[in-house]
């Protein structure tokens, strides 16, 4: 299994049940899988696909799970980019992960100067990622394939990302 194929799964058996709420914003597990495949779609047009690596930059909320979902949708591995972070961390992050694409909104942008990875606004794209078709990409990865690397701490020295892949997430 993959963590987007999941999802899926449960937005088939019960599509109406709700997937994520967050204070007054509630997602079901169909529009979830619809919103996360648009993207997916739009993601792909912009560079995303199997076997890269894409930042996602944005504070815990149902946008970030469907940024999440739609960057897993593209065969993409993503690279979690904490806003609260120091921006000096965030520029290594993504040099070290060798970033070229960054998914964020237009709020969080000054978070990532000093980054060469091309930056990728959800809100002001939105329109366009709206256009975008609801049906599933083709899947073009399986459970052996990279889902995320995340960073360690960087206590010991310099942070050091680890590769995770969706059978040890499914896990």
């Amino acid at each position: 299994q993959t963590i987007h194929g999941l999802i899926e799964e449960q937005a088939e058996s019960t599509p109406d049940a709700v997937a994520v709420e967050c204070r007054e914003q509630r997602l079901t597990y169909a529009e979830l899988d619809r919103r996360a495949n648009r993207l997916a779609h739009h993601l792909r047009q912009r560079g995303a696909g199997p076997d890269a690596l894409v930042g996602l930059c944005l504070e815990p909320s149902p946008e970030m799970l469907v940024a999440l979902l739609g960057l897993l949708n593209t065969g993409s591995a993503y690279v979690p980019l904490d806003p609260s972070f120091p921006g000096e961390r965030l520029a290594f992050i993504a040099e070290d992960a060798g970033l070229t694409l960054v998914a964020t909104r237009s709020d969080l942008l000054d978070r990532l100067q000093g980054s060469a990875a091309d930056v990728f606004l959800l809100d002001a794209e939105a329109d366009a990622i709206a256009a975008q078709s609801d049906v599933r990409p083709p899947c073009t990865v399986g459970p052996e394939s990279l889902a995320y690397v995340i960073y360690t701490s960087g206590t010991t020295g310099r942070p050091k990302g680890v590769m995770i892949e969706h059978r040890a997430a499914v896990n």
